[in-house]
């Protein structure tokens, strides 16, 4: 707080000091801290510890109390006596700085940006406050989605790191502008500016954790964008690099050396934060190609990490990594047959939803989603389908409204009298025809739809095209999941023709599969089929031992439904408006059908 103080005058170094002993006692008297700062007004000082203090009482109420009308006065009265100063730019720019964010707090994001860009326009002969207002009314701009003009200002702040001799901040900005260029599927400019990014990160000689965290900010970007379009064998190469980035930046010490170039003071995230990232990443990976054992070891480390830094860090991103691990990981649950465990986790999801506004506004689609995907489990269709609707309405992200939709027309075909709306969805995602979204994973899902329509419709040839083209996509990308379920209905359909060998080289290796995903539904289903086969093929005591597994499956998954829909949480699958509900009462036992499981 003291720092590059003016006339360092008795009075105000002593009212500085008993400022600062307030301000980090443990816990922190503010009020004492508040008192001292007013008391230099007191002594009528010159206009530079004038602004200062200002700047310092803004700074302390904004950040330790929730008076933020007083805050806001005095960052403007800091703000405008500082342009008054000659010289005097941190004070100026910080004050500007903070109290755009104070106004973005307060909705006020009109009053922010002329703010900001008044800012901009003042610093260029200051680097790092130029590069850090830039960054800001970028992510301003962000946050209102907004990206292109986002991506204007990151392209300016690219241009004026050069300018200034800072290519490492020039890398934060492209692989910045790089990453919301991937969040609008710009994928032409996205390549040619990621291949610059990587010339860039290579060629940089500097300090070892700022050139190590620029190429993990590279590699995860590189690996989103695979794992955006759905190819999770094609990842494996930069998501090893990646991973490697990580542990080689773990064994780094951090430098207290600053650099020279102040426009290099930046870093993009801190290395513990960086840790969480890469584990949400390969649970991605994990999830996506079928490894679901992996992505629950991954998720375990992800979410112990996490609590952690939760004790220490308010940042509002380590809520957002919370949600996002939890959303996969219920995903992982209702595939391995723990749907309770599932559902307590969703409600989990809507507990951190209800302390953030913003992560609900973003992620309100995907729990809705994750209901749907729960009501599946639970055989509730007519909860299905509101759930995948209200998700329907709430996102505007062309690959999980693919997602959903593939999910919705799933729900229409089990029901099977809804027909009309089941042609709509399916003219919709053609997977022969303008497919809404380049993702190979989402593809290789619509030709399986096709293929288990056509085999409940008696269409047999027809759903096994379909199914051989999902089977030739998800072995093209390790999509196990996908190439157990495309083996097991095939196998249904070769059973049903009465060719019972070609069934069974069908059913055995999906079922191998499914038992390393682990899919119980699929271990389910081919258990039933090799139990048909074995009969029908004369081999007793292998029909007999399919039996027992079929048995042990229905078991388990009949348990786990009876306590899933015991659950209070149970009856989040009625919530399709408004923000999650607060409490969730509990109900008497489970209403669903257990049918489908038997």
């Amino acid at each position: 707080m003291a720092s590059n103080v003016e006339a360092p005058e008795r009075w105000y170094l002593a009212l500085l000091g008993f400022a600062e002993h307030f301000r980090t006692s443990s816990p922190p008297k503010i009020r004492l801290c508040v008192h001292c700062l007013q008391a230099v007004f007191q002594f009528k000082p010159p206009q530079r510890i004038e602004a200062r203090t200002h700047l310092q009482l803004g700074s302390v109420l904004y950040h330790h109390t929730k008076n933020s009308e007083l805050a806001r006065s005095h960052l403007e009265k800091a703000w405008f006596i500082s342009q008054q100063v000659p010289q005097f730019e941190d004070v100026k720019f910080e004050a500007a700085s903070i109290l755009s964010e104070l106004f973005c707090q307060q909705n006020l994001v009109d009053s922010a940006k002329p703010l900001l860009r008044k800012a901009i326009q003042i610093s260029q002969q200051t680097p790092y406050w130029h590069c850090r207002l830039l960054f800001q009314l970028a992510q301003l701009h962000t946050l209102e989605k907004d990206l292109v003009s986002a991506c204007d200002l990151l392209g300016v702040g690219a241009e004026y790191a050069r300018v200034v001799g800072s290519e490492y901040t020039r890398a934060l900005f492209l692989l910045s502008k790089g990453m919301l260029l991937l969040m609008e599927r710009k994928l032409g400019e996205v390549h040619p500016l990621l291949t610059l990014c990587g010339t860039i990160v290579e060629n940089w000689q500097g300090n070892p954790i700022q050139k190590e965290s620029l190429r993990v900010f590279f590699l995860v970007l590189q690996v989103t964008h695979y794992l955006d379009a759905g190819q999770v064998k094609s990842v494996k190469p930069c998501l090893k690099q990646l991973q490697q980035c990580i542990q080689t930046i773990s064994t780094l010490h951090d430098d207290e050396i600053l650099p020279s170039n102040p426009a290099d003071l930046f870093h993009w995230l801190p290395k513990e934060h960086m840790c969480v990232l890469v584990y949400l990443v390969t649970v991605m990976h994990s999830m996506q190609a079928g490894y679901l054992e992996k992505a629950q070891k991954y998720t375990d480390k992800a979410l112990m990490q996490l609590e952690k830094l939760k004790m220490l860090d308010c940042s509002p991103i380590l809520s957002t990594f919370q949600v996002i691990l939890l959303e996969h990981i219920i995903m992982c649950r209702l595939v391995t047959g723990h749907k309770a465990t599932a559902l307590q986790e969703i409600s989990q999801v809507c507990q951190l939803c209800q302390q953030s506004p913003r992560l609900f506004t973003n992620h309100a689609a995907q729990l809705h989603t994750l209901l749907g995907l729960y009501c599946i489990s639970v055989n509730c269709m007519d909860n299905a389908e509101a759930q995948f609707t209200t998700a329907l309405r709430l996102t505007t992200h062309q690959e999980l409204w693919t997602y959903i939709v593939t999910n919705l027309a799933s729900v229409y075909i089990r029901e099977g009298n809804r027909h009309q709306e089941l042609y709509s969805l399916l003219e919709r995602i053609n997977p022969d025809h303008n497919f809404p979204v380049g993702s190979h994973c989402l593809r290789a899902a619509a030709f399986y739809i096709r293929g288990l329509l056509s085999f409940f419709q008696g269409r047999y040839n027809e759903a096994k095209r379909f199914l051989r083209e999902t089977l030739k996509m998800s072995n093209a990308e390790d999509l196990n999941r996908l190439t157990a379920c495309s083996l097991v209905l095939l196998g249904h359909i070769f059973y049903v023709l009465g060719n019972h060998r070609e069934s069974n080289n069908m059913v055995v290796p999906a079922m191998q599969l499914a038992s390393k995903i682990p899919d119980m539904s699929v271990q389910l289903w081919s258990s039933a089929l090799l139990k048909d086969l074995n009969k029908a093929l004369g081999n007793t005591i292998d029909a007999h031992e399919a039996a027992q597994m079929h048995q042990n499956f229905s078991q388990q998954l009949l348990q786990d439904h009876i306590a899933a829909c015991s659950l209070p949480e149970h009856n989040l699958i009625s919530w399709t408006d408004g923000p999650p509900p607060v409490q969730i009462q509990a109900q008497n036992g489970p209403t669903t059908s257990l049918a489908s499981l038997l």
